[in-house]
């Protein structure tokens, strides 16, 4: 919600409710201050939220967060370091976070891409599913058949083949969607 004028809008009536208790506790009984503070918390939130300055937060603090780590729980069980870092070090102990969760998405990668390579390889000419003349003859229509036909046909075969209803068949239904798939990758 980057810039959002309904965000603006309430953080501005937010800021004009807190600026009149504020100056009527001021001018009339200091109890009224205590009621702007909340309006002006709130305020503040949600002008930090409207300007995309708390999203552009959250991205800067999820960037050097470690994935191993549990949110928010500091590295060392709960124990904070009381040593300060030099520039160099902080930027040794970012760029290493870099190289590691480089690694990590190269890896991801490798296996997505493995897991995709298994699934092109079973389809590989029609091996898994049926023939399209197959598909065509699954779903009771003709090969010219439109594509409302096809997807009236199909709703109908599911209807009767599905495994919740009563005498539902779970391989029918498995092989009337494979054929509403393989006629809708035919077109």
């Amino acid at each position: 919600m980057l810039r959002s004028r309904l965000l603006l809008g309430l953080s501005a009536v937010f800021a004009g409710i807190t600026v009149s208790l504020t100056i009527l506790g001021l001018w009339y009984n200091l109890f009224l201050v205590i009621f702007a503070i909340p309006f002006g918390i709130t305020t503040a939130i949600l002008w930090y939220h409207a300007t995309g300055r708390l999203q552009k937060k959250v991205e800067r603090e999820a960037a050097y967060r470690d994935p191993n780590r549990g949110f928010g729980s500091p590295r060392g069980g709960g124990r904070r370091r009381t040593r300060q870092r030099t520039r160099g070090q902080s930027r040794a102990r970012t760029s290493s976070r870099a190289r590691e969760r480089a690694r990590w998405q190269a890896r991801e990668q490798a296996r997505w891409e493995a897991r995709e390579g298994d699934r092109r390889r079973a389809t590989v000419n029609g091996s898994s599913g049926p023939s399209p003349a197959e598909a065509y003859r699954i779903l009771g229509l003709d090969v010219d058949a439109d594509d409302e036909a096809v997807r009236e046909a199909y709703r109908e075969k599911v209807k009767d083949v599905h495994p919740d209803r009563a005498n539902g068949n779970e391989e029918a239904f498995k092989r009337v969607n494979r054929a509403y798939e393989r006629v809708r990758s035919d077109r």
